[in-house]
């Protein structure tokens, strides 16, 4: 009994000891650490790396960018369920503890002994995670381990438990650049946290621990066995019953890799958003949290983004089939590494035979086949899978050539019938300007094994389509505060990066004669009655050889009113005009339009469009037309947001055209909100006028073709340059103006005027902006009033002189009357013959 007694009092003097020591050391590292340690205040309102939103006007997702995609939670928006499974997981007694757990230090503490200093699991807490994450580095050593332990006690005294947690939860990465529970709801299964299934939850639970060995994408038999202990622990846990348990535990793996899907695809304009965040905010561009409302309209932008890739594919129809592109693909794995050169691996494979032995029983083992299609296409779905869309355009791979249909392996793994409706257009690619004979059989446009594109069309057949060999842009901006509405600045992006909607300077061609014209309205010295010579014409402009401009018609039409000369595009007639305003003031006139007078050439061809000019610059200078004559400036980016909008960093205010505002007024209110009224650089008379003539264009003139939307209140000017190799077309009513540009980046001829390659685009967009919307037609100044006119000369017809054509004019600007002329027999029976005029007479 004696040895017993002395046996327990030395048990416990001895456990007195252990825990007065580490009471002890606990003081002491408390003392020694403290001063050191981060400031645990700071969580209250810590911001979690977010990445930058890109968003349209009414708020639906355009684009985001960040290495860290995160979806912040709060904690009553957390499922029950993702609770539970995460307490299971990682701390059982997290809602118990002070915010570290004893007998997860013990084991901590054997670890450390025996590791000589390092520690490998370590025992933590979800708070001592969070202090970790937060607010340490991820060693994993002992001074860490203690500094851990002191934050999450700190910790705890200053966050609740829902605090505590909801910062782990938002800060947690999980694997293929999710950070955060919801974003990995997002990113393994496509659906948020409050509809995965207890298994997909579970799942998602047991990537903190490891986020690259028990990834469900990289390593899923690790994951099912990870998934499935923190099942266990939550029946144990009674947090589910044993027949939730049983069923749960036998799902199947369903994670897939989901990226970020946009909502609406305007990916040139929130590449345009995101150069812009980054020069403001620089390299926090990407992690604060930054949302960019832009002025993009969601349902114009779909519209202009099909209506443009329609054209061009139909463009690219029209000159003919340049052939698939890759031929003769392997349809399996072991064919393809038969064919597949060795060289680069000359060390591995010296090693061992097996080397290529085992890689192809690796292939031999990822055969698979396909109902309808006879053997192994392993290789053939990998090449579909790692050739990208371009737009509407998926690859496909043609399986079989018979007769006149083909039959082709498309991305959804479906052998599928192209017939000869789509595949007729295939006359063979010559040149520009040439094609061959329409095929006699689909063998003749492609055969098994070659990669070609196909669209799908309204009814679900397939066409043979194929990446146009021409490019174009379309913008769409309100001409009343100059936002841009929609904007497409190539076919697809995936194809080319490159905005031509803002970076590629063309020549604008006949699209810059209305402002020419314009200019001689707002001037006086014209009118729309005014006659001009298209005559031929020969100009020394300094050059070793003389300039003789010519009609795109190669023809003359002599003496004609600007009224006829504009609507049918007359170059000498335009050129005569410039030459009477003087090429100075008429540049200084221009600049009022947005036009950068540096970039203006300083000679007669000004007149014909040689300035190399944006889309966008163009659409913006139409709009100053549409609006009236106001002088508004393109933009897009409508605020910028921080804290879920809760903070606004930037909001725009533009200067807005106010055709009713006093003359003097300096803002106009509207929706509450004030704004800088508009600088107005053109006489309101001269630009009704000028629409007036605009309209000519669609009703006589190359426009013709826009008669089909049936509308009276859209205008428009086409425009190609010289060897076709810009082709045009800016048009408008007085809600929206929008403006389409064909060309080839190299700048190839497209071997097609602007009222084929660029009217059809603006009328299928305008089709459906416009469809069930009331006329938009301007307002006529007071002074401008109507008069008829000798369409021969242009000169005023007095109200008994029959004949002529009604024109208007500015009331201060009327054309002189033409005298009154008499019958060749009034004359020999008044004996005057010869004067011609009434006045001689009477």
């Amino acid at each position: 009994m004696t040895f017993l007694r002395t046996l327990l009092v030395s048990l416990f003097s001895a456990v007195v000891a252990l825990v007065g020591a580490t009471a002890l050391a606990v003081i002491a590292a408390s003392i020694y650490f403290s001063p050191g340690l981060p400031d645990v205040r700071q969580l209250q309102n810590f911001e979690l790396h977010t990445p930058l939103r890109i968003f349209t006007n009414d708020g639906r997702l355009i684009g985001e960018f960040g290495e860290e995609r995160r979806m912040v939670v709060d904690f009553d928006e957390i499922p029950q369920n993702m609770i539970n499974a995460l307490i299971a997981a990682e701390d059982s007694s997290f809602f118990e503890h002070a915010g570290v757990d004893p007998r997860g230090l013990a084991r901590a503490a054997v670890e450390l002994a025996s590791s000589g200093g390092t520690i490998q699991s370590g025992g933590s807490t979800i708070t001592m995670q969070v202090a970790r994450n937060y607010m340490l580095t991820l060693d994993q050593t002992f001074t860490r381990k203690i500094r851990e332990i002191l934050l999450a006690l700190q910790m705890e005294q200053v966050l609740s438990k829902e605090q505590i947690f909801e910062l782990y939860v938002n800060k947690i990465f999980l694997g293929n650049r999710a950070y955060g529970i919801a974003t990995a709801a997002e990113t393994y299964y496509d659906r948020p946290l409050s509809e995965l299934t207890l298994a997909e939850t579970a799942m998602i639970a047991g990537l903190p621990k490891a986020p690259s060995a028990f990834n469900p994408l990289a390593n899923s038999e690790r994951s099912l066995i990870r998934r499935n202990w923190i099942l266990f622990r939550m029946r144990e846990l009674g947090y589910i019953d044993n027949d939730t348990y049983q069923a749960s535990v036998q799902e199947p793996v369903t994670a897939r890799r989901h990226y970020t899907q946009t909502e609406v695809d305007a990916s040139y304009v929130s590449e345009m958003a995101r150069q812009y965040a980054v020069e403001r905010f620089g390299d926090t561009a990407y992690t604060g949290g930054y949302r960019i409302y832009t002025t993009i309209d969601s349902e114009l932008q779909p519209a202009a983004r099909q209506a443009l890739a329609d054209g061009l594919i139909e463009y690219d129809r029209r000159h003919g089939w340049r052939g698939p592109e890759q031929s003769d693909i392997a349809a399996s794995l072991v064919e393809a590494q038969e064919q597949t050169t060795t060289q680069g691996l000359e060390e591995e494979l010296s090693e061992s035979p097996e080397i290529r032995q085992t890689a192809r029983q690796a292939a031999e083992r990822s055969q698979t086949e396909i109902e309808g299609i006879e053997g192994d296409v392993s290789n053939w779905l990998q090449v579909i899978e790692r050739t990208p869309n371009y737009g509407l355009l998926q690859p496909a791979i043609v399986v079989e050539s018979s007769g006149r249909e083909m039959q082709v392996l498309t991305r959804d793994r479906e052998l599928k019938t192209i017939g000869w409706d789509g595949l007729n257009w295939a006359r063979q690619y010559l040149s520009p300007r040439s094609r061959g004979g329409e095929p006699a059989n689909a063998s003749q446009i492609a055969e098994r094994g070659d990669l070609i594109r196909v669209v799908e069309s309204d009814d679900g057949s397939l066409r043979l389509s194929q990446r146009p060999d021409v490019e174009g842009s379309l913008v769409v901006q309100d001409p009343r505060t100059g936002a841009i509405l929609a904007l497409q600045g190539g076919f697809d992006f995936n194809a080319s990066k490159f905005n031509r909607a803002i970076q590629a300077q063309r020549q604008s061609g006949s699209i810059f004669k209305p402002f020419i014209y314009l200019a001689a309205l707002d001037d006086g010295g014209m009118t729309a009655a005014s006659v001009v010579n298209d005559s031929p014409l020969v100009v020394d402009d300094g050059s070793d050889s003389l300039w003789r401009p010519m009609n795109s018609s190669r023809d003359f039409q002599g003496p004609m009113r600007l009224r006829p000369a504009l609507a049918r595009s007359r170059n000498l007639v335009t050129i005569r005009v410039l030459q009477s305003m003087g090429i100075t003031p008429t540049i200084n006139y221009l600049e009022g339009f947005g036009f950068s007078v540096d970039r203006l050439p300083r000679g007669l061809s000004l007149a014909l469009g040689s300035a190399s000019l944006t889309p966008m610059e163009m659409t913006n200078a139409y709009a100053v037309i549409a609006n009236g004559g106001f002088q508004v400036s393109p933009w897009f980016i409508e605020r910028v947001t921080r804290n879920d909008d809760r903070e606004i960093l930037d909001e725009a205010t533009p200067s807005i055209a106010c055709a009713s505002c006093a003359e003097g007024q300096q803002s106009v209110e509207i929706d509450g909100k004030s704004y800088p009224i508009a600088k107005r650089v053109a006489d309101p008379a001269a630009v009704y006028i000028l629409r007036d003539m605009l309209r000519d264009v669609i009703t006589s003139g190359t426009g013709r073709a826009a008669l089909s939307l049936d509308r009276d209140d859209i205008v428009g000017k086409t425009g190609t340059t010289n060897n076709q190799r810009d082709a045009w077309f800016a048009g408008f009513n007085s809600n929206l103006v929008t403006t389409v540009w064909v060309g080839k980046d190299s700048n190839e001829t497209t071997a097609e005027y602007g009222a084929s390659a660029a009217l059809p685009i603006w009328i299928d967009f305008m089709g459906q902006a416009l469809a069930g919307t009331p006329s938009a037609l301007p307002e006529r100044p007071s002074n401008v009033v109507t008069a008829r006119v000798d369409p021969d000369n242009g000169r005023r017809l007095y109200d008994n002189q029959s004949g002529g054509i009604t024109e208007l004019f500015r009331e201060d600007n009327l054309p002189s009357y033409q005298a009154r002329t008499v019958s060749r027999e009034f004359e020999e029976a008044t004996g005057s013959q010869g004067s011609g005029a009434a006045e001689s007479i009477f």
